[in-house]
C-alpha cells in the first residue's frame, strides 16, 4: 500500500493549525483548485488575485477532499459539519508545509531560474534524472509565491531528486523562495531584457536572478551561463555565498562547453565537454538555445550525483513543453503546412531564438516561412525599440512573411521592408481571420507573443481549421 503524502497530524502540525471536525487521517495530495481536486487531497483555500479559495471549500469537500485548510476568520462562513484544519493565514500555512516537506527529504534538490528557458530546462532535468531515480518536479510553470510552496508541499519524503522552477519580475522575489527550496544546485539559464518595466537595467535583472544562490545548501553549486555580459555579476554573487561556480556555454574556458553542433529541424546533435568529461548527445527538441541549456542540465545532473552518460542518453527523448516549440502538421488540401507553437510567452531573447528556429524549419514547394508575432510585454520605455530591433533577426533567418499584432508590434511592422510584411492588426482576434486565409500548403508558421497578447487562440484556430496532427521527432516536416 502506498504511504500517504501526509498524515493529518503531520499536516496540521506543520501548518500550525487546529483540527475541526473529522478530516481524513491520510492525506493523498495537496490542491488549491476545487475543479481538479481528487478524493483524499487537502484543499488549501488560498486567496488569489481574482478569487478567494474559501468560496470553493464546499465544492472541494463535495468532491471528496480529505480536509480543507481554512483561515480562522473564515471558519464561521464554512459549511457546517466540514473537515478542516484552521490556520491564521492559508498561504502562510502552505509555505510552512512546503518548508516541512523540504526538511523531511534527503533528495538532491536543483532549482532553476533565468530570463529564458526556465521551464524547458526544468523539464529536461526531470527527464534525465527520472532515468536514475524518483523525481519530483514543478508542474507547468509553478514558479511564484504560491507555486513554489505548493510544489514543495506535494513532494513525497522518499524521492531521490527534486527540481524546482523559480521565477520573478521584481527584485527580492526569488530570495524567500530559494530559501524555502534550499537547493544543492542552482541554475541561471541566462539573463536578458525581460521585465524591464520593473528594472533599471539588465545588470539589475542579473542581480535579482542571482538571489537564487542565497538559498544554496552549504557546499552547493551555482551553474551559470558563461556567454553573457552579466556572467561576472552571477559569479560574484555565487562566490559571495561560498558556492562552487560552474559555467556553461560556447565560449573558451567554460567548465561545460559546447564543441560541435548539428542543428536539424526536429532535433540537434552535439559534442561537448561537461565538467571535464567528453560527451556526445542527441537532443529530441530543436534549437541552439536548447542545446546550450542542455549543458546546464547535464552539469546539474552530475553535480546532483547522476551519471553523465545515462543523462546524455535520456536527452534524446526530450520534447518541447506546450507552447514552447511544439510542432504540428496542418492539413491543407492534399498537402500540409508546419505549425511551430511558441505562444506561451515572449521576450526579446526568446523571440530571437524562436525566429532562428523558424529559419531552420523546412518548407514545401512554394512554401514560405511565416512569423506571427504578438507584443512582448513588461519592457517599459524600451519596448518600441526592442520590438523594432527584431527586424535584423527576421532578415538573418530569411523569414518570408511577418504578421504582427498589438500596439508595440507596430514598431516592428514599420521597420520591416514591404516584401516581408504579411499583415498588421491591433489585436490577435483581428489578426486571426487574416492569417487563417493566408496560410498555404508547404508553409512553416511560427506563432509567438507574451501571454497578454493572446497568441494561443491563433494556434488553436489554425489547428481546428486544418485538423492538426502532432509531429513526432522522426516525422518529416
Amino acid at each position: 500500500m502506498t504511504a500517504p503524502l501526509w498524515t493529518l497530524d503531520a499536516l496540521a502540525t506543520a501548518c500550525r493549525g487546529r483540527i475541526v471536525g473529522a478530516p481524513a487521517a491520510a492525506i493523498t495530495g495537496i490542491s488549491i483548485d476545487s475543479r481538479t481536486i481528487l478524493p483524499g487531497e487537502a484543499f488549501f483555500a488560498i486567496r488569489g488575485d481574482v478569487h478567494d479559495g474559501h468560496g470553493f471549500v464546499a465544492k472541494a469537500l463535495a468532491a471528496g477532499a480529505g480536509v480543507a485548510v481554512v483561515a480562522e476568520e473564515k471558519l464561521a462562513d464554512m459549511p457546517g459539519g466540514g473537515r478542516y484544519v484552521v490556520v491564521d493565514d492559508v498561504l502562510e500555512a502552505l509555505r510552512r508545509l512546503g518548508v516541512a516537506a523540504r526538511a523531511r527529504t534527503g533528495a538532491k534538490i536543483v532549482a532553476v531560474t533565468g530570463s529564458v528557458g526556465k521551464t524547458s530546462t526544468k523539464e529536461a532535468l526531470r527527464l534525465v534524472l527520472s532515468a536514475q531515480g524518483r523525481v519530483h518536479a514543478s508542474v507547468a510553470s509553478f514558479n511564484n509565491h504560491w507555486g513554489v510552496p505548493l510544489t514543495l508541499a506535494r513532494m513525497p519524503a522518499d524521492v531521490d531528486f527534486g527540481v524546482f522552477e523559480i521565477g520573478m519580475n521584481h527584485a527580492g522575489e526569488i530570495t524567500p523562495l530559494t530559501r524555502m527550496v534550499r537547493p544543492h544546485v542552482a541554475i541561471v539559464t541566462t539573463v536578458a531584457a525581460v521585465h524591464l518595466e520593473f528594472f533599471a537595467s539588465v545588470d539589475d535583472i542579473a542581480r535579482a536572478k542571482a538571489e537564487i544562490f542565497l538559498g544554496l545548501e552549504p557546499g552547493g553549486a551555482a551553474v551559470v551561463n558563461g556567454d553573457i555580459e552579466q556572467t561576472p555579476i552571477l559569479i560574484e554573487a555565487a562566490r559571495a555565498v561560498g558556492a562552487r561556480v560552474v559555467t556553461f556555454g560556447e565560449g573558451e574556458g567554460l567548465d561545460s562547453r559546447l564543441g560541435t553542433i548539428a542543428l536539424l529541424p526536429d532535433c540537434s546533435t552535439l559534442k561537448a565537454t561537461v565538467l571535464g568529461e567528453p560527451v556526445t548527445a542527441k537532443i529530441g527538441a530543436p534549437g541552439r538555445h536548447v542545446a546550450v541549456n542542455a549543458l546546464a542540465v547535464l552539469s546539474a545532473a552530475v553535480l546532483a550525483g547522476a551519471d553523465l552518460a545515462r543523462a546524455a542518453l535520456a536527452l534524446a527523448d526530450l520534447a518541447p513543453p506546450e507552447g514552447r516549440g511544439q510542432r504540428s502538421s496542418l492539413r491543407i488540401g492534399k498537402s500540409e503546412a508546419l505549425l511551430l507553437d511558441e505562444s506561451y510567452n515572449a521576450n526579446p531573447a526568446s523571440m530571437r531564438a524562436a525566429i532562428d528556429l523558424l529559419g531552420q524549419m523546412p518548407v514545401g514547394l512554394r512554401g514560405r516561412r511565416i512569423a506571427v508575432l504578438g507584443d512582448m510585454l513588461e519592457l517599459g520605455e524600451t519596448g518600441p525599440a526592442l520590438h523594432a530591433g527584431l527586424a535584423p533577426a527576421l532578415e538573418a533567418a530569411a523569414i518570408d512573411l511577418v504578421f504582427c499584432c498589438g500596439p508595440l508590434m507596430r514598431s516592428l511592422w514599420q521597420a520591416l521592408p514591404a516584401e516581408r510584411r504579411g499583415a498588421y492588426a491591433e489585436t490577435s482576434n483581428d489578426l486571426q481571420p487574416i492569417l487563417l486565409e493566408a496560410v498555404s500548403a508547404g508553409d512553416a508558421v511560427m506563432v509567438k507573443g507574451s501571454l497578454g497578447s493572446r497568441m494561443g487562440p491563433i494556434v488553436k484556430a489554425l489547428q481546428a481549421r486544418h485538423g492538426a496532427v502532432a509531429v513526432s521527432e522522426d516525422a518529416s516536416a
